[in-house]
């Protein structure tokens, strides 16, 4: 388990979770503590793809502008299709939490591989179960991890974001409820 504390923002839109990486990036929070999660929805009427280059990712697709701007700017891209939740988008540190629970077969009774790579991070199922049912309605999570302090601070912005809904899950209350 992983010993970071996180909050996450569920964004209806793209433009919204958008403009909340521009107000984290402008309150000073390190880059390469966030993540973001999305579908790859419509892909039928459009022409996708997806490489990497090195450090650099190249995606087109309907909403191909938006995840082409995180690729350089997050910690690490990923393409996944996963049973229940389609074909899934993620950058950022949740990517590495994501193939190691993959890695070592974590499996978390009813969950993706997404919803296991949060928990690896120590996120508490029943907020796993919320944010796997927004990816299936074609919303957006992003998170930030890191200390108590930091994540404290990108709370603060993200509440004051257009997200849905913003929760803090700390290793004390993780720690309380497993």
């Amino acid at each position: 388990m992983s010993e970071q504390n996180s909050v996450v923002a569920i964004y209806s839109k793209h433009t919204g979770a958008e403009e909340a990486v521009k107000e984290l990036q402008r309150g000073g929070i390190d880059m390469h503590s966030l993540s973001i999660v999305g579908k790859d929805y419509h892909t039928d009427e459009n022409v996708v793809g997806y490489y990497n280059t090195g450090d650099r990712m190249k995606y087109w697709g309907k909403v191909g502008a938006f995840w082409g701007g995180f690729w350089g700017l997050l910690f690490g891209s990923a393409f996944f299709a996963i049973p229940g939740l389609g074909p899934v988008l993620v950058a950022g540190p949740l990517v590495a939490w994501i193939v190691g629970a993959l890695e070592g077969a974590i499996v978390v009774g009813g969950l993706s591989a997404v919803g296991a790579g949060l928990v690896s991070l120590g996120v508490p199922k029943d907020s796993v179960l919320k944010y796997e049912l927004a990816l299936k309605t074609d919303k957006f999570l992003l998170m930030v991890h890191g200390s108590a302090k930091e994540v404290e601070k990108a709370r603060e912005i993200l509440e004051s974001t257009r997200s849905e809904n913003v929760t803090f899950h700390s290793v004390e209350s993780v720690g309380a409820t497993a």
